[in-house]
């Protein structure tokens, strides 16, 4: 070949190095770019729902944060109950650089965000050596990493989570005769008819607070998923259903009436047993009287269902504060941070470590952390399947559910108060 030829051939694969040196170059800088370190004052807004003790929680942690990470400023920002957070996060989706950092949500809040590309994946983030935990694990249960999914990708981090038991009065259980804590439905409701055949109907013998858990855990205990697919006149629903509302027509079960959460005729020793959320302990502790004791147990089911917001990233932040967001979100996930806010709310921790930890297993002021672990062996999590339609129709069974359980109370006619009740279910699906 000759020298200038040569030269040509050597010039052009130099060029085509260097360009792929520069590519690679590119790439990398490009990748570091995506998740950047926090150099500068970087503001995270968060919206949350968080009221009176759980709240003041959240504000001492985020102190506790910026001294940390002088560089990040938190701005939390309340926006009433979940309801009205729910409205305000719909309502602003039509703007979405409106939309805060961060917010608190449940996932069904959020489907038709992640549908439109407005969501993060944290996935990245968690694996980023500088805001996430490397190669390191993050120690938060893989269950309720799973619930922050939206259709398999990992757009949230649990934060303020908490389980359906069953609470009750041993005191009661003991003076009625109950000799074993009922550990099946089947169970509940004998222990309920004793108490309150034996105390002379001036003791209900057990309720659930949750009526839309009751009917999405009755299904799942039935075999069937939460879907449009349930036929709510068909023969395991009207199963689910009729359990409770002859409970209601006799009198030894109850649901929330006038006075809005069952803790109230349960702290009053007006009602014996109650399947609730555990962080029902925490009102139960603000209304009881000096002396009052009670108990937690699992559920009695197969399945319980899981509770509580995660907190997801919306897209339109910036790359500082998507890093930032992402450093606070783990902080407030880590083993202090878990072990600080379960004890102060008596959620439970999300942070696996926490929750064997002796600190949390002997903390006296709850009576869960001392059965966490058994009531989690004894109940599979279920939670709210992440499908078009189902946060709307999930929302709707709690008066679909008062309307019949009302029925039945005033001996009406239960084929037509369910055959009401299916035609708002099957809308509710459809819309």
């Amino acid at each position: 070949m000759k020298f200038g030829k040569k030269l040509l051939v050597l010039t052009v694969m130099a060029a085509a190095l260097i360009g792929t040196a520069a590519c690679s170059k590119q790439e990398t800088t490009s990748d570091s770019q995506a998740i950047p370190k926090v150099t500068k004052k970087t503001t995270v807004v968060f919206w949350h729902g968080m009221q009176g003790q759980q709240e003041q929680t959240l504000r001492d942690l985020t102190k506790q944060f910026e001294q940390q990470n002088p560089k990040i400023k938190v701005k939390l920002e309340q926006q009433g109950a979940y309801t009205d957070l729910q409205a305000k996060l719909n309502s602003t989706m039509q703007s979405p650089k409106d939309l805060p950092t961060i917010t608190q949500a449940y996932p069904d809040w959020l489907e038709s965000a992640a549908r439109n590309k407005m969501l993060v994946n944290l996935s990245p983030y968690m694996k980023n050596e500088e805001v996430g935990w490397g190669k390191q694990p993050s120690n938060i249960k893989q269950d309720l990493l799973n619930g922050a999914k939206i259709n398999g990708v990992q757009y949230g981090i649990p934060f303020n989570k908490s389980i359906e038991l069953l609470i009750y009065n041993p005191k009661m259980l003991k003076q009625y005769g109950i000799k074993q804590v009922p550990s099946s439905m089947a169970q509940l409701k004998q222990a309920a008819q004793t108490i309150y055949r034996k105390s002379h109907h001036q003791v209900v013998g057990a309720g659930f607070d949750n009526l839309d858990n009751y009917y999405v855990l009755g299904m799942k205990n039935a075999g069937q998923n939460f879907s449009k697919q349930i036929n709510f006149a068909g023969t395991d629903s009207k199963q689910v259903i009729n359990y409770f509302a002859d409970g209601e027509e006799a009198g030894y079960f109850r649901m929330p009436g006038s006075d809005k959460y069952l803790y109230i005729p349960f702290t009053n020793q007006k009602l014996a047993m109650m399947v609730t959320s555990s962080s029902t302990e925490t009102w139960i502790k603000q209304a009881a009287k000096k002396g009052f004791k009670y108990e937690v147990a699992p559920r009695p089911s197969k399945y319980t269902m899981q509770q509580g917001t995660d907190i997801y990233m919306f897209d339109h932040a910036s790359a500082m504060q998507k890093s930032a967001a992402f450093k606070y979100m783990k902080f407030l996930s880590s083993k202090k941070s878990q072990t600080k806010w379960a004890q102060a709310t008596g959620y439970m921790p999300v942070n696996t470590e926490v929750a064997k930890s002796a600190t949390y297993k002997t903390d006296s002021q709850f009576k869960l952390p001392a059965k966490l672990e058994t009531i989690t062996k004894a109940n599979e999590m279920y939670s709210v399947p992440v499908i078009k339609n189902a946060g709307a129709t999930y929302s709707q069974l709690k008066p679909i559910m008062q309307s019949i359980l009302s029925a039945a109370q005033k001996k009406q006619n239960m084929k037509t108060a369910i055959k009401t009740g299916k035609t708002k279910f099957d809308a509710a699906w459809q819309q």
